[in-house]
This record gives structure tokens, sequence and C-alpha cells, in this order.
């Protein structure tokens, strides 16, 4: 059975209630989930802490994986969103540490992911929109999902995703003071 249809499988029967598939299931995507994570977080740790995450999200919410969409456009949903609510418990506690000190303003090169090419100076600009601005954004641009697979997932009209990526990006471009395009 090739790997996308036996993944689908796992999470039909995973969805239903099944443990052993579950288990499988986890076992299967976690490389993926971990891959992903890594396009939003700048370091393995915050990557692996992330994909933590998510499996952990991944076996208490999948009863609520409906089949709406292809269950690795739903894993991405699910991921996208566990890597930016990750990130967020990880800045709360650096500025904690840093008694509260603030994040620099200007980027940082050395808070840049070069392998995955994603600065965390976005991941802030993802936190300064709208959530459902951010995360249009954050499934296209960042995990490149089609505008098909979004408006799916979303449950919305893929002219609804286009206008929101079309604003989101607008405003995310401001945010990260790129007003050139």
């Amino acid at each position: 059975m090739p790997h996308d249809e036996r993944i689908d499988s796992l999470a039909r029967a995973a969805a239903q209630g099944d443990p052993a598939a579950l288990d499988a299931l986890l076992v299967a995507v976690r490389p993926e989930v971990l891959r992903l994570c890594a396009r939003f977080l700048p370091n393995r740790e915050d990557a692996e802490e992330a994909c933590q995450d998510t499996l952990l999200a991944l076996a208490r919410g999948i009863t609520r994986f409906e089949g709406r969409s292809a269950f690795r456009t739903w894993l991405h949903r699910l991921t996208a969103n566990r890597a930016r609510s990750t990130y967020r418990v990880l800045r709360r506690r650096w500025l904690l540490e840093a008694d509260g000190v603030p994040l620099p303003d200007r980027p940082d090169p050395r808070r840049t992911s070069v392998v995955a090419g994603t600065r965390l100076d976005l991941l802030d600009a993802f936190d300064a929109v709208r959530p459902d601005l951010a995360e249009v954004v954050a499934l296209r641009d960042v995990l490149g999902l089609s505008y098909p697979e979004i408006a799916t997932l979303l449950d919305v009209p893929e002219g609804t995703v286009k206008s929101r990526l079309h604003l989101a990006r607008r405003q995310v471009r401001q945010r990260l003071g790129d007003d050139s395009r």
C-alpha cells in the first residue's frame, strides 16, 4: 500500500478509536511533523518541542478528524497552529528569563533559521494579525498548501482564501517594515 494511502487508512482507523492505528499513525507522521515544525522554528530543540506538542494534540484530537480534507492537509493545519503556539510559549518563557528585556525590534541574523528560511520576526508578525489571516499565510507561504487545499480545510471558498492571503501578506509586510512590495 502506498505511503499516503497507508497514512489515510491509519488516520481513519485512529479516528474511529483504534489505539494500535493511532500508535502506528504517530510513528509514521513524526518525521513529517518535525520537518514542518522546523520550517517555523529556528533550532532543532524548539522544533522537537513543537513536534511533540503537535503529536500530543493529534492523539487527543484525532476523533475530530472528519475526513472533509485529506489527512495530510488536516495534519499540516494542526502542525502550523501548534508550532505557532509553541513559539508563543517559548517567547514568553524567554521574556521571563530575560527579566523583561524585550526582543530586538530589527531582524537579527542569529534569530533566523537558515535551513528553514523562516525568521522569528515573521512569527511575531503572524501574532500581530488576525488569527484567520495568520493561519492562511502560514498554510500557504510556510507549509506550501494549495489554494484548493486551504479552502477545503477551512471550509471557505477559494476566493476567500485568496483575499485573506492578500490582506495577510500586506499586514505582515507592514509589520516587518517592508512596504516595498
